[in-house]
């Protein structure tokens, strides 16, 4: 009878604690999920002006140098040179959690300057380096130990990954997905959903749209369209390898030749120009009317892949700020569209499927990849959209945009190995 009692006194003891944790990150969550939300939004609402802005005064693109001085002096005053990049934020989740507040409004200024004066770049790495250091400031708050300052800061990449793709459910996954490949954090499923849905339905109150396409020309799932959705896949391998190797070397040659910061964003701020005054605009900001347009099916030059890595590893590479995505976007959908052309693909499907693929080359995370296609296209092609995915996953090797992510398993075999991207 005592052992039955003790069985039902430990049962008791684990509901408790199990609702206690339950409520808490419901609780957590919600919070952080909301402030993403009006974070995000403000973020959203100020890139859209400043491109605006710049789409109706070119001549601001001819200004990035000194905005990428103002970025350089912005950080050298607030003391955070060297802090500002998403591997900062993944190496968080392995250490104590613990990211200066001060990082979210020097990354959210710096990508506004970045984007007014016309540099290639995204917005997602802002995303993730804003959510993680509300998540991180708000789990200090709560007092959370080390553990729960990982989720913590899990949860505030998931809420702004939302807010600014309108994406929830990927948000989610990503977010528990992209620390070590191989491994995903399910511990942190219920607060990084809860914390990503709060962020998009506070963005949907505040108006602003998901980035949902209607794709009309799926190819019908047979032999022929999988191997032709196959050269997809291989294609936006290889090609991620090349953009992942480009940013790398930016950077690396660009510290080398130009110590001085100032003098490095300035020197890489006028390469830029002097592209843009002989190239145009085509592949300033995010560029976001091409990729519009190769998922609309209408035809894209065949070098636009090829521009938009150089212009991207000059402007990431010499220290302005923003992130990859984006980027990746506009190379997966106009190299998808430009294969689609060549071996008989509709445009518009390949071009999505060039962008699902190169996304999970670039990031190392197939489900959330998968998953993304489901929630930017529909789930009809959702079978050919994952055999892109697994193709360019296994193929893309160890690289990645992020040095600061794991691959804790091998991608050819069930082995341990437990290596940084390249």
């Amino acid at each position: 009878m005592d052992k039955f009692k003790d069985i039902l006194t430990h049962d008791a003891t684990r509901v408790r604690q199990y609702a206690f944790s339950f409520v808490k990150w419901i609780f957590f969550a919600a919070i952080a999920g909301a402030l993403g939300g009006l974070v995000g939004t403000a973020f959203r609402y100020s890139i859209d002006y400043v491109t605006g802005l710049r789409t109706d005064n070119p001549w601001l693109c001819y200004l990035l140098p000194l905005g990428g001085l103002l970025i350089a002096l912005l950080y050298r005053v607030t003391k955070l040179s060297g802090q500002g990049d998403t591997n900062l934020i993944l190496n968080s989740v392995r250490t104590d959690g613990k990211l200066p507040i001060l990082l979210a409004p020097v990354i959210f200024v710096s990508t506004v300057i970045t984007h007014l004066f016309g540099g290639s770049a995204g917005r997602e790495g802002a995303a993730l380096q804003l959510g993680g250091t509300l998540g991180s400031f708000i789990g200090r708050i709560f007092h959370f130990n080390e553990k729960d300052m990982h989720m913590a800061v899990m949860c505030g990449m998931s809420g702004l990954f939302s807010a600014l793709f309108g994406t929830p459910l990927t948000a989610a996954i990503f977010a528990m997905e992209v620390i070590s490949v191989g491994i995903i954090y399910y511990s942190s499923f219920v607060p990084c959903i809860v914390s990503a849905l709060t962020a998009f339905w506070t963005t949907k109150l505040l108006g602003l749209n998901s980035a949902a396409f209607i794709i009309e020309s799926i190819p019908k799932l047979n032999l022929t369209s999988v191997l032709l959705t196959a050269v997809i896949g291989i294609g936006c391998a290889l090609v991620s390898i090349v953009f992942c190797l480009a940013l790398k070397w930016s950077h690396k040659l660009a510290a080398k030749f130009f110590k001085n910061e100032y003098l490095r964003v300035a020197v890489g701020g006028t390469a830029i120009v002097i592209l843009t005054f002989f190239i145009g605009t085509r592949y300033s900001g995010t560029g976001g009317n091409v990729i519009i347009d190769a998922l609309a099916g209408k035809a894209v030059l065949p070098y636009d892949f090829v521009l938009k890595i150089i212009f991207t590893a000059i402007t990431i590479g010499f220290g302005y700020k923003g992130g990859e995505i984006i980027p990746t976007f506009f190379i997966g959908a106009t190299l998808g569209s430009l294969i689609g052309s060549l071996i008989g693909l509709p445009t518009e499907f390949a071009a999505a499927t060039g962008l699902i693929a190169l996304f999970c080359a670039v990031v190392n995370c197939p489900i959330a990849s998968i998953i993304l296609s489901v929630e930017m296209f529909g789930a009809k092609g959702i079978v050919l959209f994952a055999v892109a995915v697994c193709i360019s996953y296994m193929l893309s090797g160890y690289y990645g945009l992020y040095t600061g992510q794991k691959i804790i398993y091998s991608k050819r075999r069930t082995r341990f190995i437990n290596r940084n991207t390249k």
